[in-house]
């Protein structure tokens, strides 16, 4: 009887030791991304102290608390990225997790427009203030599930189309949103809750991007409205999901009425149709 205890007392030693348990559980969603994905990194720790660290491909992202010992962490990826492996590391507890995924290539079509007056420029001013709303990263989180579509009318552009502006290829360039070809007018609403953090008019020096909402959602996630005719808010309001903004114009470098929809996160511009459709937490 003591001999058979001592040998299931070694079995188990042994088991504990090629199955270790980790202090850090990470899953990842999708599994299996493409260029353009947000991938949601969640963490499971054992000390509630602990926040965790995420990087990936040299860059750290915030993990932002979802309930006790539970974090998330958001990691961008766009057309512009390699497709193939990436290497996800994540660190906390002394312990560090590193997990391989294959980012998957996807095709992006490419179009052609003629800009009136032959394009223009865009201003130091517009890109200065643009530049600087994409650097923001508010520790709340505002939004909450799905995010509304933005405005009415068809999708006339979708996100990552690659470009040639009046004859000539736009070398680094992806259409960093979603446009919407809705009538002059038509009704903007804030995809999802946020503070509005950026203001920019069209006769103020926003030359390109023409008259300018900016949303500070939370968290690295930004939206950007384009193009627009009238502002129906002020930097600083805070607005709730399906919130009316603004209405669909042609200012800036615009071929006609639009609405252009760029969501950001930390600074890159992803695919919207996964946050419309699915939403991510």
């Amino acid at each position: 009887m003591f001999k058979q205890s001592l040998t299931l007392g070694w079995v188990t030693a042994i088991l504990a030791i090629a199955a270790p348990l980790h202090a850090l559980e990470v899953k990842l969603n999708p599994t299996s991304p493409e260029l353009g994905d947000t991938i949601s990194v969640f963490i499971t720790t054992e000390d509630p102290n602990t926040e965790p660290t995420v990087t990936m491909d040299g860059d750290t992202f915030p993990a932002y608390p979802l309930a006790p010992n539970y974090y998330r962490a958001l990691l961008p990826t766009s057309p512009l990225d390699d497709p193939g492996r990436v290497v996800i590391r994540v660190s906390g507890e002394g312990e560090t997790r590193n997990l391989a995924v294959g980012l998957r290539d996807r095709s992006f079509p490419t179009q052609r427009i003629w800009l009136r007056g032959g394009g223009s420029n865009a201003t130091q001013l517009e890109l200065d203030r643009v530049a600087q709303f994409k650097t923001l990263v508010t520790p709340e989180k505002y939004w909450n599930g799905a995010l509304v579509r933005p405005t009415s009318g068809p999708v006339s552009t979708i996100f990552g189309v690659r470009r040639y502006y009046n004859g000539e290829f736009a070398h680094d360039y992806y259409h960093r949103g979603v446009d919407y070809a809705a009538g002059r007018g038509t009704p903007v609403v804030a995809p999802a809750a946020g503070r509005i953090s950026l203001i920019g008019r069209e006769s103020q020096g926003f030359r390109v991007h023409g008259n300018t909402v900016g949303i500070d959602h939370g968290q690295g996630v930004l939206s950007i409205m384009l193009h627009l005719n009238r502002i129906d808010v002020q930097e600083g309001d805070f607005v709730e999901a399906g919130q009316r903004i603004g209405t669909v114009g042609s200012t800036g470098a615009s071929t006609g009425p639009h609405l252009h929809w760029g969501l950001y996160v930390h600074g890159i511009a992803i695919d919207p149709v996964p946050w419309r459709y699915e939403g991510l937490e």
